[in-house]
């Protein structure tokens, strides 16, 4: 199926979905603690009869019973070897179950593994694990494909690589959030539809984990800011145990009749989850037929995201601060500790520039005697862990910016795109790919434009070329080009004039405030007034220093006179916040071992924590003193931390390999220990193989 025929379906109704499977094949015999897909192999009439039946209650789509059949999952059974057969025969019994009755859709789910750093599983064995299952559906003879069920969107990010890679068959996936309307790993509805759809999912929604009542909470958040249909599949409300099995609550009528609710709220595409048998799907058709489908938005947002937290700028939004800092330029220590491949500095930049008020990490790892990519990856890879901002990637070298991107879980920003004719080439379709929004550098190979009008043609050029990828005016961010005064005092008035020709135009606007005074006595003071005069002119972002504190005054107080700070709430904050003790939280200055002990894992810091458990036992403290008054009081806060929902999965597993490392360090000395009395013991601590408590197992362990 052609996406363009799919996108007509969708604008005409209410697309209806399958219900479940698993549940259905264990009616029908299936055991517990086999292959579904091996078991639905061996007894083809189950699988025909369901979805046969689902077809026939109204279902347009149907599921291919391939939920399950990747290679990391049927390893377990054995059959790593059959995933293209297996593949291929499920699509094949699907279609011929639906008679033309039902499109099917190749089903993608979780691998069973967890990539890194949840697991030992790379994020391009992924990739290829999922291309192989994709290359099985294909020759079966999908229609479109599914992924559903994700509860880390690295990975789902990895399956829907794998299918844009593959073909150019309509992409739907589908997350599973928890309570808090939050993935596993913490990614909440709106990081999610920017990242997915920006990265070119056809259709984005959730599945699973509740009932609809709370499903509908997740569509609220997802429906502002999604350019793509919407998708719901939830469980016939929340299970229950009975007699020694899960039952589902919810009964036909009742579940059907959230169609309307979900309808209004913006949803293109429903079905049911866990419980939901045929019965349900032919009430939800029979709802379904008389409601007309919203469309979704046309009109791009302006807004990038990490895993955790999305970030917006433009009109009436406050102004953006990007953290300047992780950038070697001028820093030998942070220049040292890269090339020995130490990360603690950038961790500290990353920290204290979040808490000073940067909304974005800008980040460069560019210097002689480097390998940039491996550098600019691993870092990547550290910050998507360590912090929730969205990461801008800044880098010369377009292979370092499509290394970043690929691995990055969010929307990045790509600092940046010019009018030179090699980034146009190379950099502009890889930003595409992946999703990026750009900044526009207003300079070509011909010259550095000192006028204003300069600069705007070759704006003007770059966005026509962007267009051409798909990109809206909303997706670019334009670069004032900031020049020094001290060598043409005229440069500011030539930047500012290039700002409020892009907000006339909707260009959202960014510059690095310290060029302006290059050369001159007391730059705060301009750096902070040009700043308030560009503001004035609809500046949207500022690559910065936020330890500035007259820029970031500045910004508080312009957010709030230009009504871009809601009831005041982020100035308040903002100067709420200097009160703290050095108590609260992030706020704490390591200065005995065993604070610096502490403070390493409270923020993961695996790099530093042997020097500071070093430095403790070399000033005399007991062993056992380190372990109860450093390690477990730390670890504990990592804990309350995670209650509070202000930490989620990364940081949690990042601290707690902190803290294994440390021990490990530690062990020797604590056995060595005069009148110690540890002895060994033996524990066993186990889950259900892979199952996804595996991952606390192991934080516990």
């Amino acid at each position: 199926m052609t996406k363009d025929k799919f996108y007509e379906m969708i604008r005409n109704r209410i697309v209806i979905l399958d219900g479940a499977t698993g549940t259905e094949l264990q009616k029908l015999g299936m055991p517990q603690g086999v292959s579904p897909e091996a078991w639905v192999l061996e007894h083809p009439e189950t699988i025909t009869a369901i979805q046969r039946a689902y077809a026939e209650a109204g279902a347009d789509i149907v599921y291919a019973c391939t939920f399950g059949a990747n290679r990391w999952k049927l390893e377990e059974f054995g059959l790593a070897e059959k995933v293209l057969e297996m593949n291929k025969k499920l699509v094949q019994l699907s279609r011929n179950a639906v008679q033309g009755k039902a499109l099917v859709a190749g089903n993608l789910s979780p691998t069973g593994q967890f990539i890194k750093p949840f697991g030992d599983k790379h994020f391009e064995d992924a990739v290829e694990v999922y291309k192989e299952q994709v290359k099985g559906l294909l020759e079966g003879g999908v229609d479109l494909f599914v992924i559903e069920t994700m509860i880390d969107i690295q990975e789902a990010r990895a399956a829907l690589l794998a299918v844009k890679e593959s073909c150019d068959l309509p992409v739907m996936v589908s997350l599973t959030f928890n309570e808090d309307q939050k993935t596993l790993t913490g990614t909440d509805p709106v990081a999610a539809v920017v990242t997915l759809q920006s990265l070119g999912a056809d259709v984005v929604g959730c599945n699973c984990s509740t009932g609809p009542e709370d499903m509908l909470k997740v569509i609220d958040q997802m429906k502002p800011v999604a350019m793509v249909p919407l998708m719901a599949k939830p469980n016939a409300g929340l299970p229950v145990v009975i007699e020694g099995k899960l039952s589902y609550n919810m009964k036909e009528e009742e579940f059907a009749g959230f169609i309307e609710q979900f309808a209004a709220r913006g949803i293109n595409i429903m079905g049911g989850c866990c419980g939901t048998t045929p019965e349900y799907i032919a009430l939800l058709k029979k709802n379904s037929i008389t409601i007309t489908p919203k469309l979704w938005r046309d009109q791009s947002s302006s807004c990038i995201t990490s895993a955790r937290r999305a970030v917006f700028m433009g009109e009436g939004k406050p102004v953006v601060i990007v953290g300047e800092r992780i950038n070697p330029t001028g820093k030998k220590k942070l220049q040292a500790e890269l090339k020995e491949g130490n990360l603690s500095e950038v961790r500290r930049f990353a920290l204290e520039q979040q808490q000073q008020g940067a909304a974005i990490l800008d980040v460069n790892v560019g210097m002689p005697g480097i390998d940039e990519k491996h550098m600019m990856t691993t870092v990547v890879a550290m910050l998507s862990q360590f912090s929730p901002l969205p990461l801008c990637i800044d880098s010369a070298n377009p292979e370092v910016i499509e290394a970043a991107l690929r691995i990055y879980p969010g929307r990045a920003l790509v600092n940046s795109i010019s009018g030179e004719i090699s980034k146009l080439k190379n950099l502009l379709p890889v930003a595409a790919k992946y999703g990026a929004m750009c900044i526009i550098l207003p300079l070509d190979d011909h010259q550095v434009p000192q006028q204003a009008h300069e600069r705007i043609q070759i704006v003007e050029q770059v966005a026509n070329q962007a267009r051409e990828y798909g990109y809206a005016t909303e997706d670019l961010v334009v670069d004032g080009l900031v020049m020094t005064v001290s060598a043409d005092q005229k440069a500011a008035a030539e930047t500012l004039k290039v700002v409020e020709w892009c907000r006339g135009q909707g260009y959202n606007t960014i510059m690095g405030l310290s060029n302006i005074s290059f050369g001159l006595p007391e730059r705060e003071w301009l750096n902070a007034a040009f700043f308030a005069m560009a503001v004035g002119r609809g500046l949207s972002m500022a690559i910065a220093n936020p330890a500035s504190q007259s820029i970031m005054a500045f910004k508080m107080a312009s957010d709030v006179l230009m009504a871009r700070d809601v009831n005041s709430q982020g100035y308040i904050s903002y100067f709420g916040s200097k009160k703290q003790t050095k108590e609260s939280l992030g706020d704490i200055i390591p200065k005995t071992a065993l604070e610096q002990i502490y403070e390493c894992v409270l923020r993961g810091n695996q790099e530093a924590i042997i020097s500071a458990v070093k430095q403790g036992l070399e000033e005399k403290i007991e062993p056992l003193c380190i372990v109860n008054e450093g390690l477990i009081p730390a670890i504990n806060a990592v804990g309350e931390l995670f209650d509070r929902k202000e930490y989620f999965l990364p940081q949690l597993i990042m601290s707690a390999e902190a803290m294994k490392t440390g021990f490990e360090y530690l062990e020797p000395a604590l056995h060595d220990q005069e009148g110690s009395s540890i002895q060994k013991t033996k524990i066993i601590i186990a889950t259900v193989k892979g199952d996804i408590h595996d991952i606390g197992k192991n934080i516990v362990g």
